[in-house]
């Protein structure tokens, strides 16, 4: 969750559980925003990093980022996905990396970076409408595997996804089972593990569409590739 935030109430620390909605269980895709369904709300600034909630790394290299509010983060299921925002200076496309544990529903909250290209700095708080639309990502999707993660847990994160990401599944002996999503973290676990690998994996987009890959290891933090991309909206 984002510690830094200017126009913004004071943060304060709560408990995932008590406090984000849609933390305690995994979301299906129908507490997830639709791709197109247009938000009126707000859009503030902080000091974004690209880090944050998500357990995404820093990206200096691309600071069009944002922090969603809480009854809109639905359990980490909407990170890694992007939203429109118009704002009294322009459009901007950005992309969901943090949480916003005191922002109401609608309220976005960008990185500075990201603010100034829709309002002036000075104004710090504006009247904004946005929209989840499909992430102008190049190349396929791509499988991070968590550090500590092995054959008997086993924990991965979907990266570089055109929409949102309501669910991964692994094949065991010829069933599909599903992955508790950790909503404090955005990776995928399995408790039990997943087995050594390579593990036959799907993952499903808000959408509805599938893609399957195989994951070669379960084992170490490495990142690796998927065969394909889901289709933009």
């Amino acid at each position: 969750m984002r510690t830094t935030s200017v126009f913004s109430l004071p943060f304060i620390a709560v408990s995932c559980t008590l406090s984000l909605a849609g933390c305690s269980s995994a979301p299906s895709a129908e507490d997830i925003i639709a791709l197109g369904e247009l938000q009126p709300g707000i859009a503030t600034f902080y000091d974004a990093t690209g880090a944050g909630h998500c357990g995404f790394d820093k990206s200096p290299q691309d600071m069009n980022i944002a922090a969603m509010n809480a009854p809109q983060f639905s359990g980490t299921a909407v990170c890694g996905s992007c939203a429109e925002v118009q704002g009294p200076k322009g459009t901007l496309v950005v992309r969901i990396v943090d949480s916003c544990p005191e922002c109401a529903a609608g309220h976005l909250d960008l990185s500075r970076e990201a603010f100034r290209q829709i309002a002036n700095e000075v104004d710090g708080r504006v009247q904004t409408q946005w929209r989840l639309v499909s992430c102008p990502v190049a190349g396929p999707v791509r499988y991070r595997v968590k550090n500590g993660s092995n054959e008997w847990w086993s924990a991965i994160q979907v990266l570089n996804h055109r929409v949102p990401v309501t669910k991964l599944e692994w094949q065991k002996g010829g069933s599909w089972v599903e992955a508790k999503r950790d909503p404090a973290s955005n990776y995928f676990t399995e408790p039990s593990g997943m087995g050594p690998g390579p593990v036959k994996v799907r993952i499903t987009g808000s959408t509805g569409e599938t893609l399957e890959d195989s994951i070669p290891s379960t084992a170490g933090e490495k990142t690796y590739d998927g065969a394909e991309q889901f289709k933009a909206d």
